[in-house]
Parts: C-alpha cells; structure tokens; sequence
C-alpha cells in the first residue's frame, strides 16, 4: 500500500476493472457565466489528422471529438451564430491565432510551463490515465499492487510510463520493449502477464481486430500529472484569460449535463477510465 499512496491522490477514487466515463468537474463548484454577447466572432481552430479528436469524414466533413465539444461550448455560450470552426496545419495553429485569424485552439496543445508563456488554458477537459492491461482471464481488479507481484509487465522503453511503473510498481518484473507492437504480441503470447501504458492507446488495440478480444483493463486508472502531464485543454491568447475561464464555464455544463459524456462514448466506445 505504501506504493499506491503515491498514485492515489492523483487518480481520485481509484476504479476497478470496468472503464468509467471521466468527470474531471466538480458539479458543485458554481462558475459564472460569462456574457459574450460583445465577442464578433468565435472562431475555433484545429487540425484533420487527429481522429478520433479531428478528422475527415468520409463525404470530407471536419468531423470529431473535438468539432462536436467545440459546438457545444458555443451552444452553453450563446453564440451558435458566432461560431465557427477552422482546420489547419499542425504547425499553422499558433500563428494563425496570434494573428487573430481564430479565437482558440482546440487541438490538444498540453498545458505546460513553456506552452503557458504563449497561451491562456482553459482547465483540462481530458486527461490520459495509465492503465494495465491483462489477458481476460486473468485481469485483475483492485487493490492491485500485491496481486501484481513478481508478475511480467510489459512497458514500451523510455516512456514516462515505465518510469512510473518503477516508481510506483517496483515489486514487479519489468519487461521493456522497443515498439507497442512488440508489447501487444508478447502479451496475447502469454510471454508477459500484463503490459502497462497509455490509457487511450490500449483502448484503441483493445478495440481492434489485432487484439482479438483477447485483453481487458485490469486495475486504475491512474493519473499522475508529474509523469503523464495535465491532459488536454483549450488555448486562447496570453493576453486572453477571459475567454480562457469563459470555456471553463461551459465545459462544467456540458460535464453536468451529460453532454461531454455522451461525446466520450460516441467515438470513445472502449473507455480508458
């Protein structure tokens, strides 16, 4: 137990084996909302080769988890008419918005102390848990760190995730590979007992026909900001934290809702949490 104190403060009520849909929102705080009714234009932009985030439908709509919360943030501002979204180059994104050729970015910029001396964040509206995955079979659910030793866990090398599996799973075998694809075969293999990693890439395999139905989570999620970082947030300007805690704003009630998680579902359909 003295291991997972380490983990636990940031994972909050630490989950058993079946995923939850995250609530990073505290429905009792009250935000106050913002008028916006002097604001000409609100101009969101990202990028079309993030799916499930961004992408191109198949008629070529800009279609994703990040198009749909950006239109349900203006419907809780007010400014459905105002609204607009924008897809560009990765690496045009933030000229693009300090010329004030759009209003925010919502694309996935990481809230960090360099990223802050450019942007204003909203708060983080997704965040990347580690998980472990484990042959069904065998999964287990928590308390897991006794359960876990001595076992062969798998972990790409060189990730924060393996530096967070020895500092706080130090009674395992760790077993590091070069590539996930290396890791995942290992695993259906029988040759490690469980593999851990990000959250949203083991959903994604989960999910896929490479997997085969072998795997599930097993134990967490996990959140530790000092390894994984804070997760996803909406950038404004420096000079803009108005808009910044406007998106605040609206993120709590698309959370209270049920909007945000009716959105995570949809193109999230294995959770990570």
């Amino acid at each position: 137990m003295s291991v997972l104190a380490g983990v636990l403060p940031f994972a909050g009520a630490t989950q058993g084996a079946e995923p939850q849909v995250p609530v990073l929102w505290d429905a009792k705080e009250r935000l106050p909302k913002p008028d916006l009714s002097a604001l000409p234009r609100l101009r969101f932009l990202t990028t079309t080769d993030f799916p499930p985030f961004n992408f191109l439908d198949g008629s070529g709509r800009l279609s994703g988890f990040h198009i749909d919360l950006a239109r349900a943030i203006c419907a809780e501002l007010d400014v459905v008419e105002k609204c607009q979204v924008q897809a560009l180059p990765w690496n045009e994104l933030e000229d693009a918005l300090q010329k004030g050729e759009g209003e925010a970015i919502i694309a996935g910029i990481a809230a960090t102390p360099q990223s802050r001396e450019k942007y204003a964040f909203s708060r983080s509206y997704m965040q990347f848990p580690a998980r472990f995955i484990m042959p069904k079979a065998k999964a287990l659910a928590e308390p897991i760190l006794d359960k876990l030793r001595s076992k062969r866990v798998g972990v790409v090398a060189g990730s924060a995730h393996e530096k967070m599996l020895r500092d706080y799973f130090n009674t395992v075998q760790v077993v590091t590979f070069d590539k996930p694809e290396e890791l995942y075969a290992d695993l259906k293999a029988g040759k490690i007992d469980a593999a851990f990693g990000d959250g949203m890439r083991f959903a994604f395999w989960l999910g896929g026909s490479d997997a085969a139905g072998c795997c599930r989570f097993a134990g967490g999620p996990y959140l530790a900001p000092e390894y994984l970082g804070s997760g996803m947030a909406i950038a404004t300007r420096a000079g803009d934290p108005a808009l910044a805690a406007a998106f605040d704003y609206a993120l709590q009630e698309i959370s209270i809702k049920g909007t945000f998680a009716e959105f995570y579902l949809r193109y999230f359909p294995v959770s990570f949490f």
